[in-house]
């Protein structure tokens, strides 16, 4: 169990072990404050391979908490897409406008001043704090509880807030003073590369294999431990394209709740015969010239599950004043692509509006 093992034994062997087998990453190049939270809040839900273009663009549209304070929402929900979870950046201006406030635009080198911000829990402030700063207090993610769980061989599940919570209290003590950035980098690496998630941990390569209970008696598989979590809600909708010729018809979802803010094809509940789209696109007063199924598609959220399936529907002509007054869009391709955010959710429909969410495989 965690609570008895000698964890003190694991920190130097790690920090011998790291300088040789960290990765190149462009927040570790540049480790300034600021440049560590963009990156941590990206890397929640999302591999390192993929942030990195993500993290570019935001780094050089936004590259201090001045600029983020004062972005346009509609510019930093398009400079986030393709990540999701949009509440992070929204949280993250919120903070900035605090820092703006509050410590000159920039971030506090103080953990408890940094857990006040929005956004920011534990994990962020120790990582923040230090690698940035070099304050010796843990980051306590997945990766590190991962490798902790099995080299202590701790079974206790790791969805309570208690047992990160002793995973703290027990690496606290342990950090040198002179070496606390390195160590949260290695811990995350160790876990991100060696004692992987997904998969078999590459034991011959780690440098507490020596050390490791799981190693030792061949439990890993079962660590760490999850307790059963509650099944998603299974939701079904009818996505719509709805184009006349280059323009497409989005509508911005409300400013609170699921996806708040952000531009969406018309969707409805359940999954509609052709018939009902007729009905429902006419009732929209407009004129229905072609209809077209499309592909079905599934996006998770935390808590929620989409099924989708969709339709193409050509009309004749998109301009009813009406539809503005009710929080339509009539969008151009080109238009869309750079100005109006749409949630990876509806990622498979977005090549039927000539469009590319997110960041393009070649460049950004």
């Amino acid at each position: 169990m965690l609570k008895d093992y000698p964890i003190r034994q694991l920190i130097q062997p790690l920090l011998e072990w790291y300088p040789h087998h960290a990765r190149v990453l462009p927040w570790r190049e540049d480790a300034s404050p600021y440049r560590v939270w963009v990156s941590e809040i990206m890397l929640q839900q999302t591999r390192v391979e993929a942030v990195k273009p993500y993290f570019e663009r935001f780094v050089n549209a936004l590259p201090d908490a001045a600029s983020l304070a004062q972005c346009p929402e509609e510019r930093l929900l398009k400079l986030w897409e393709g990540l999701g979870y949009y509440n992070r950046v929204r949280n993250m201006q919120a903070a900035a406008r605090t820092v703006m406030e509050e410590y000159g635009g920039v971030l506090p080198a103080d953990y408890e001043a940094l857990r006040k911000l929005k956004g920011i829990g534990n994990y962020t402030a120790g990582a923040i704090a230090s690698i940035a700063y070099g304050i010796p207090v843990p980051a306590v993610d997945g990766n590190v509880l991962r490798i902790l769980m099995r080299v202590s061989e701790d079974d206790s599940d790791i969805m309570k807030q208690s047992v990160k919570a002793e995973a703290e209290r027990r690496l606290l003590p342990v950090i040198p003073k002179d070496s606390a950035a390195m160590l949260t980098q290695a811990m995350m690496e160790l876990g991100a590369t060696v004692c992987v998630p997904n998969g078999e941990p590459k034991c011959t390569e780690c440098p507490w294999q020596p050390l490791c209970l799981a190693y030792a008696h061949n439990s890993y598989h079962g660590l760490p431990h999850k307790g059963r979590q509650k099944p998603r809600k299974i939701e079904e909708r009818t996505v719509l394209v709805i184009r006349d010729g280059e323009k497409v018809l989005l509508h911005r979802r409300p400013k609170k709740g699921l996806l708040a803010g952000m531009y969406e094809f018309p969707n409805l509940e359940g999954h509609l015969t052709r018939e009902e789209v007729v009905q429902y696109v006419e009732g929209m007063e407009l004129l229905p010239l072609k209809i077209e199924p499309l592909e079905q598609a599934k996006h998770i959220f935390s808590h929620i599950e989409w099924r989708m399936t969709g339709y193409m529907v050509r009309v004749a002509q998109l301009d009813d004043p009406v539809l503005k007054k009710a929080g339509y869009v009539f969008a151009e391709s080109r238009v869309s692509e750079e100005k109006y955010a749409i949630p990876s959710a509806f990622a498979r429909y977005t090549k039927y509006m000539d469009i590319h969410l997110g960041i393009r495989k070649k460049g950004i």
